[in-house]
């Protein structure tokens, strides 16, 4: 395997894992507060099929994606009134959110654009393009310094530079602000919290428009940045990996950061495997190639990382004393 092989892989993992970063990091923001949120799928679903939608019929991705975002926000906060305000089952909420979303998008899709659910393909002003850093074509045939600069680095979507800045944000925000420490101190002990004279119900609602807005921005990354419109359950599981990357960081963002490039690293030597002849004996199945990344991911992880211990009030709605 060459040089540019292994920039051509780790450019593609940067790619894969920008979606599962931002939902990972969503996740985060919801769960330190206390909050289990099993609905990443759902929120990411229908911000894919509204920022393309909406993209399509506007002509502008980014009034796609600020739909997008908004859509995502709006069942973060249904979240929140069914388990905060009503203190109903975390779970449940979650669930019932990825099966509204992926059965709506499906029908309002059919309903809107009459193609099976799917969306217009979407181009142009519609649709993210790479964005070129300056000198990335005159270093392109620089040795080791070129493809670095202008194959690795230059030339994603804006919203890959937006997962991996979101990471170390997400960190200062959570260790370094008054917002982040209340926010811990919440998932932890909310009874203390609520001594102290601060809202819990407020500090978790702010947690949960967090989630959404990256849930927002996961899900438009898949329509209009990654691909070229919606298709029926376009998210594919990615809203369960990204929430299984948060529990194998044990809910700290730059270990949430490596563990989603870990799978799009794995990801990527998948797809470059397809086709493979092994040692005579022929082509894998696509089905175990596909499985792959998955399983490796799983077998590596739980090598490593030891017990993952939730946030302690996670899952519990809390209940004011009087």
């Amino acid at each position: 395997m060459s040089f540019l092989d292994v920039i051509n892989i780790v450019d593609s993992a940067l790619r894969i894992s920008a979606p599962l970063l931002l939902a990972s990091l969503a996740g985060l923001f919801s769960e330190r507060s206390g909050v289990f949120d099993i609905g990443l799928e759902g929120k990411m679903l229908a911000s894919a099929f509204t920022a393309a939608a909406v993209a399509a019929l506007s002509g502008s991705v980014w009034v796609g994606l600020l739909a997008g975002i908004l859509v995502s926000v709006l069942l973060a906060l249904v979240h929140g009134f069914a388990c905060i305000t009503q203190r109903g089952n975390q779970i449940v909420s979650g669930v019932a959110i990825n099966f509204v979303a992926a059965g709506a998008s499906a029908l309002i899709g059919n309903a809107m654009f009459g193609q099976g659910g799917r969306t217009p393909l979407i181009g142009g002003a519609a649709k993210f393009q790479d964005i070129e850093f300056i000198g990335a074509e005159t270093l392109a045939d620089v040795p080791v310094i070129g493809p670095i600069w202008s194959g690795l680095l230059s030339g994603h979507k804006i919203l890959v530079y937006v997962a991996f800045l979101a990471a170390p944000f997400t960190w200062w925000v959570l260790y370094r602000s008054r917002f982040g420490l209340r926010l811990r101190a919440v998932g932890e002990n909310p009874a203390a919290v609520d001594t102290a004279g601060i809202s819990v119900a407020w500090l978790r609602y702010r947690a949960l428009i967090c989630c959404g807005i990256l849930c927002g921005l996961s899900g438009a990354y898949l329509s209009t940045a990654q691909g070229a419109g919606f298709v029926n359950n376009m998210s594919a599981g990615k809203g369960f990996i990204a929430l299984a990357a948060l529990i194998f960081a044990k809910w700290r963002p730059m270990q949430a950061m490596l563990t989603c490039l870990l799978f799009g690293f794995l990801d990527a030597i998948a797809i470059r495997i397809q086709g493979f002849d092994w040692f005579g004996l022929g082509e894998l199945p696509n089905q175990a190639v596909q499985a792959l990344p998955y399983i490796l991911t799983v077998v590596l992880l739980a090598g490593f990382i030891g017990r993952a211990v939730a946030p302690k009030a996670g899952g519990v709605p809390y209940v004011k004393e009087r």
